[in-house]
């Protein structure tokens, strides 16, 4: 029989009580999002409420609910926003990378520059209107495209480990450079890919502001942008009807409720890119 380290024993003991404190808390918000409103003014948060109640979810989810339409709005965005980020990201980074490509650091400095100056909120938004970014998808998709420079560096940082004498024989073999690109050193980017992807799925995913700027139809209406109106419309009607009614809504469970629909889903990334995620992370910021 094998023996158990006492070193083993600690590491899992650590690493179990860290699970613990990750997903109690979402345990947390589920159980008071299923708790009686009154339960809650009175007993505060529990793990064990005293009253169960769905009524924070009747309030969301009921026939001809815009919530499911928003949500095919939230899957259209992330999917196409987060694909063309993605690829944009790459081909900035990959001539970047490239030693033979002149003039390449100084076009570094440039995107660096964006990164800390910016134009402000009133040009972006002529800007917007200009180009006809204004109640239509791509003004929730075309804003938040552009690449962030963290990512495009550490993409650029990647492609650098990627070993020079495979390229050089891709182009003795009469490879050109956008085959070279697209099927030699793209496959073996997948991991910081993967990583980027993530950065830029939950930014869509969690994307509220250029809703609130640029669209005015609530059928365009992003997930975020939904709840944080249920939200509000709730905050106020039991400011308006509450006191001379005595109805109680249900505003705190709509509070963790929403945290539910909004984190839930996002959270299945997580397995299928997380193999990829530290190793591109690692590997992509090692090289200045």
């Amino acid at each position: 029989m094998k023996k158990i380290k006492l070193s083993g024993i600690i590491i899992y003991t650590l690493v179990t009580l860290f699970s613990l404190c990750c997903i109690l808390p979402m345990v947390l918000v589920f159980m008071v999002s299923i708790t009686d409103e009154r339960a809650i003014g009175m007993n505060g948060y529990s793990f064990f409420p005293e009253a169960f109640s769905l009524e924070a979810y009747r309030r969301m989810i009921y026939p001809g609910s815009p919530l499911f339409r928003s949500y095919g709005v939230t899957i259209v965005m992330v999917v196409a926003g987060t694909f063309l980020a993605v690829i944009m990201t790459y081909f900035a980074a990959y001539p970047l990378a490239n030693q033979k490509v002149k003039y390449r650091n100084g076009f570094a400095l440039y995107f660096f520059i964006t990164s800390v100056f910016n134009a402000g909120l009133v040009p972006w938004y002529l800007i917007c209107r200009q180009l006809h970014m204004y109640n239509n998808m791509l003004a929730l998709i075309i804003p938040s495209m552009v690449f962030t420079p963290f990512n495009m560096f550490l993409v650029r940082n990647f492609i650098k480990d990627v070993p020079v004498a495979l390229m050089e024989s891709a182009r003795i073999d009469g490879a050109g450079e956008l085959r070279i690109a697209t099927q030699i050193c793209m496959p073996l980017c997948k991991p910081v890919l993967a990583t980027v992807t993530l950065f830029y799925g939950i930014g869509y995913w969690n994307s509220w502001f250029n809703a609130i700027m640029l669209v005015d139809n609530s059928s365009l209406y992003p997930l975020q942008m939904l709840l944080m109106k249920i939200q509000s419309d709730i905050k106020m009607l039991t400011m308006v009807n509450g006191a001379s009614t005595g109805m109680v809504l249900p505003t705190e469970s709509v509070k963790m409720a929403t945290v539910v629909m909004t984190v839930g889903p996002i959270i299945f990334l997580y397995p299928f890119l997380q193999k990829y995620f530290v190793k591109g992370i690692i590997m992509g910021s090692v090289k200045g």
